[in-house]
């Protein structure tokens, strides 16, 4: 590859990391752009511009912050939804938050993290609020394990073996609740990854067997104890069949 073609591409990885940064943030002024991406701020500034001047990204005068621009809207606007779990099992979810009276919430593994890429809040006063687009680690959470359990040997090695494996957390105990869950196909937890709050999860998979999503329903420790979250359990894998039979392949 010439030496032109090399920086272009660069160009193009670069533009693309800037807008990756606002997967987690509405907006962004440059100097957290620069520092989220780790160019120099003349980069940043240059590609900026590229960006806005195509639509990708909008300055606001007042803040002179950044944040997506309507290009980037009318390009999801033409994503094939068809096969896209988190439109598919919407009503699905929503059926199963009236049965149940808590937050129902569905993730993908992404890398190295969970992602909720879909969320039904209880109706009642005090309730698990469930932010979509949020980041979690994989290693604790009643999701976390559902995606790993049925994630691989390769993955969950890569898993063990990553510099932010939590100091408290037993390895082989870890393995031991893979296999655990694999056996009676749900996870549950319990204040692991916030205070205050337990979630039950069970694996959605495909026609074909494929894992695709982990359906979750938390909510507070005062309502959600362990008789209850196994209770869910039955509901909770019905509904995981009938949205498995939703996708297509």
């Amino acid at each position: 590859m010439s030496e032109a073609k090399k920086a272009t591409v660069r160009a193009a990885e670069r533009a693309l990391d800037i807008l990756l940064c606002f997967a987690d943030a509405s907006q962004l002024g440059m100097m957290e752009i620069a520092e989220k991406t780790g160019l120099n701020k003349s980069t940043v500034f240059r590609l900026l511009a590229t960006l806005e001047a195509k639509g990708f990204v909008k300055r606001d005068p007042q803040s002179e912050k950044y944040r997506l621009g309507f290009r980037v809207w009318e390009l999801s606007a033409n994503l094939d939804q068809s096969d896209d779990p988190a439109v598919l099992f919407l009503p699905e979810m929503e059926r199963l938050r009236d049965e149940l009276d808590e937050t129902v919430s569905l993730y993908i593994r992404d890398g190295g993290e969970r992602v909720r890429i879909q969320a039904v809040e209880s109706r009642q006063a005090i309730r698990r609020v469930a932010p979509v687009g949020a980041r979690m680690p994989l290693a604790v959470g009643a999701s976390s394990k559902v995606l790993m359990a049925y994630a691989g040997e390769e993955a969950v090695s890569k898993l063990l073996s990553s510099p932010d494996w939590p100091e408290n957390l037993e390895r082989e105990q870890y393995l031991e609740q893979l296999q655990k869950i694999r056996e009676e196909g749900f996870a549950i937890s319990v204040e692991e990854r916030e205070a205050g709050t337990a979630a039950v999860s069970v694996p959605v998979f495909s026609k074909r067997g494929d894992l695709v999503a982990a359906l979750a329903v938390s909510g507070p420790v005062s309502r959600m104890n362990i008789d209850k979250m196994i209770q869910f359990v039955p509901r909770m894998k019905e509904a995981a069949v009938q949205m498995g039979k939703m996708i297509r392949s």
